[in-house]
């Protein structure tokens, strides 16, 4: 008898029925309680992307909207949903997981240019539709992108600042993290947060327009500048935050320190306000005589908007994120220390694959848990920069 090929472990839409892997995501539900959220605000297409509102490059649980809505856990991404079709961009790392993790009501498109995204919600939306994002979640230029996309065609694209994802998962969103917030030692660091503010002051009172603020919106940036790390997203040691540094205030939303209480009342007393509150703080200050000093790489198009323009003064990259890419004498001295700790273990690692890999003791994943297990056993290990990529060949 003739044996039936094997079914490759993807989906099948074009089968009767339509065929799915373990490994897919029923979204049905989801995207009907999305759609019907999308009605109520009178959206006819909605994009969601794989960020956080830090322009991060890995998110915690809790900012995964994309992946709950699809299923998909790739780590890049952007979904278009409309009252009739939805459909995930992607890179080519991700289109042979997406065929394992997607149903059948999601096109897959194989490409990350905005053009394509924008010529989908062309055919998609008619004439004098709107199309909606959360503002919170898209950075200046990607938002100048799609508006340059959708330009001349009829079509409005309209900022929410309510998050209609957040609104259809509801009660089953991940909590906030609750991680703690730590120093590290002033031996790794070579200077001290005092320090690095009075820097970047310095630099505030020699610029040409003279901002009065610099608003620091990358997770690493206050992470940085106050030489406090945290775990709030698996892998990276950052903690969810903003800071509005003038030329006389600290305010720091969404961390809470008593190393950065000590000196207060004064110029460099940490002002500490609630994580969620930054939106009606920036609004406020940007009615006084200001200049606002700001990154568009990490600064989100909802916040950029609260500027007037005026008052606004855009570079690519913040002065706290130039100053931390130049590594001082300490740092360089600690950054060689761990790559010296970290060739330890993985000469440890190779010595143990030569040992156990031809008496057929080790797979992939084995190999993954014994290096972080001996990255570990190092002094200092706060855990890998990202999950183990163990395989070759």
């Amino acid at each position: 008898p003739q044996v039936p090929p094997a079914r490759s472990d993807t989906r099948d839409c074009s089968a009767q029925p339509p065929y799915l892997p373990p490994t897919a995501t029923n979204t049905t539900a989801r995207l009907a309680t999305l759609r019907g959220i999308m009605r109520a605000h009178g959206t006819h297409a909605y994009i969601v992307p794989a960020t956080d509102a830090h322009m991060s490059e890995y998110i915690a649980d809790r900012d995964n909207r994309l992946g709950w809505l699809t299923g998909f856990t790739g780590s890049a991404g952007t979904v278009v949903v409309t009252q009739d079709k939805a459909a995930l961009w992607t890179d080519s790392r991700y289109w042979t997981q997406a065929e394992r993790q997607l149903d059948c009501n999601w096109e897959l498109q194989r490409t990350t240019w905005i053009e394509s995204i924008g010529l989908w919600i062309l055919e998609a939306v008619p004439v004098g539709g709107n199309i909606s994002l959360d503002p919170f979640l898209f950075s200046i230029d990607m938002w100048d992108s799609y508006s340059q996309a959708l330009r001349g065609s009829g079509r409005t694209l309209v900022p929410i600042e309510t998050n209609l994802v957040d609104e259809a998962w509801g009660d089953q969103r991940p909590p906030p993290s609750s991680q703690e917030i730590y120093s590290l030692p002033e031996e790794f660091v070579g200077s001290s947060w005092q320090e690095k503010v009075a820097r970047i002051r310095q630099q505030m009172e020699q610029h040409v327009q003279r901002p009065t603020a610099v608003l620091l919106s990358g997770l690493e940036e206050t992470a940085w500048l106050f030489n406090l790390r945290g775990d709030d997203i698996p892998y990276n040691p950052v903690f969810y935050s903003y800071t509005l540094l003038t030329n006389t205030t600290i305010r720091l939303a969404g961390a809470a320190r008593g190393s950065l209480l000590a000196a207060c009342p004064g110029p460099l007393c940490v002002e500490l306000r609630d994580y969620g509150h930054l939106p009606a703080e920036l609004r406020d200050y940007a009615r006084g005589n200001v200049t606002v000093w700001l990154g568009t790489e990490h600064t989100t198009y909802g916040l950029h908007r609260l500027i007037p323009q005026e008052k606004l003064l855009a570079d690519s990259y913040s002065p706290v994120m130039l100053a931390k890419a130049v590594k001082n004498s300490r740092e360089q001295e600690m950054l060689r220390a761990a790559h010296v700790r970290d060739a330890v273990a993985v000469i440890q690692h190779l010595l143990w694959l030569e040992k156990t890999v031809p008496q057929g003791e080790v797979d992939e994943l084995a190999g993954a848990q014994h290096i972080d297990a001996l990255r570990k056993m190092q002094e200092h290990s706060r855990g890998p920069s990202f999950q183990s990529i163990s395989a070759s060949g």
